[in-house]
């Protein structure tokens, strides 16, 4: 039997990840809790050290925080949450970290885009100590140190019997912290249904290398932004999961224009060359679709087109430009 999470103040969190949802989370939670912040970015690791956290909010006004953040594990305390914030082919490396400093009651937390995530941490962490959420917060690094929050948006995490105390703990703190946030029964529910918003948004941002909004006014590439969404929608219904809204196609469209400023996290990487969470979204549709005998054209083409443009190739020369 779990023992109670502990509650000793400070209440102590890492938070792996200091990208934008990183940074972001961090910034909300310092203001109620211990939060150390684990990265390997090392132009950010400095900026975050030497000048703390520059945010500009969605009605223009600035904020200033100062983070604790840090490459090196052994400078985190002990931890009641560890909050996983870091790509999907990140996730078994930080599991690894995390069970170096999780406290034996403590919960780690992934709110990660894409499929798999949670079992890869609860292969490591034990599923009596690993919790699932997604979130529609929305932030863009615009430089290191220096972030635009994009609006506010909820945060649900899955109800689960054995967690049910942790997780009411860490509900309450995150809305004390100003992240809107509650618990949920349907969490596959909801895991398909950001799970088809990703899918739909991500990879056309990064490969126009535009925000967000461009996707909301009618094109070829709306077009292909809610066929990208509808197969998510045919692959969960085939396996009996019921998205959390009733049009698909309206909701991505909605979720364009309520984040019309944001660069996705995938046009994000592309810019900084880092790997993309292609394979955990558009990837993980593919996997699903075939196992199904469901057809997934769409996610296909997006994924080898992003594949490509993680390798520096050009999508015409392979034919298959989005244009």
């Amino acid at each position: 039997m779990v023992a109670k999470m502990a509650l000793a103040k400070p209440f102590n969190i890492a938070i792996f990840g200091i990208g934008a949802l990183g940074t972001l989370f961090g910034s909300h939670l310092s203001q109620v809790s211990r939060v150390t912040l684990f990265g390997q970015w090392p132009a950010q690791l400095a900026a975050l050290r030497q000048n703390g956290l520059s945010m500009t909010h969605p009605d223009g006004h600035q904020s200033h925080h100062r983070l604790t953040a840090t490459n090196q594990i052994q400078q985190i305390p002990t931890t009641d949450l560890a909050l996983v914030l870091v790509k999907g082919h990140q996730t078994t490396q930080v599991a690894e970290y995390a069970a170096q400093v999780l406290h034996p009651a403590g919960l780690v937390l992934t709110l990660q885009n894409g499929l798999g995530n949670y079992e890869q941490l609860a292969d490591i962490l034990g599923v009596e100590r690993t919790a699932l959420g997604i979130t529609a917060q929305g932030a863009t690094v615009t430089g290191p140190g220096r972030l635009r929050y994009a609006g506010s948006g909820p945060t649900h995490l899955a109800k689960t019997p054995a967690l049910a105390e942790r997780l009411v703990t860490v509900t309450d703190l995150f809305n004390r912290a100003g992240l809107p946030t509650t618990l949920v029964e349907q969490a596959d529910s909801l895991v398909w249904g950001k799970l088809a918003i990703n899918a739909g948004i991500n990879p056309l941002t990064a490969l126009l290398e535009l925000p967000n909004g461009v996707l909301a006014e009618p094109s070829q590439h709306q077009t292909m932004m809610i066929e990208a969404a509808l197969e998510v929608a045919h692959v969960a219904k085939a396996q009996g999961i019921k998205m959390p809204y009733a049009d698909v196609a309206q909701r991505v469209i909605e979720v364009c224009r309520a984040t019309a400023s944001n660069h996705s996290s995938m046009l994000q990487d592309i810019k900084r060359g880092a790997p993309t969470e292609i394979e955990a979204i558009c990837g993980h549709v593919v996997k699903h679709g075939e196992r199904l005998g469901i057809a997934t054209p769409v996610n296909m083409r997006l994924l080898k087109l992003v594949q490509a443009k993680e390798r520096g190739e050009d999508n015409e020369g392979l034919g298959m430009d989005i244009n």
